[in-house]
């Protein structure tokens, strides 16, 4: 199992609604709102580093609002 963070800047006035929306999606284990240079973090899982990439570009970055992502995975040293 992958593990990521994903680092969301949204439209000004978005981030509720951008973190709401993204709380449904599946593999998404949690999604907050936050201040400083990003609006929401996202944690989220999937099975492989391919899979990851599909739910941040085909899921993720789909969802009205979001300007900019970063996605950092977690890895285990």
């Amino acid at each position: 199992m992958v593990h990521a963070y994903i680092l969301i800047q949204t439209e000004v006035g978005k981030a509720a609604a951008v973190a709401q929306t993204i709380s449904g999606i599946a593999g998404v284990t949690k999604a907050e709102d936050v201040t400083g240079p990003y609006d929401v973090i996202v944690r989220a899982e999937a099975g492989s580093v391919d899979e990851l990439g599909r739910l941040v570009v085909a899921r993720v970055q789909s969802v009205d609002g979001i300007t900019r992502t970063l996605t950092c995975p977690v890895v285990n040293l």
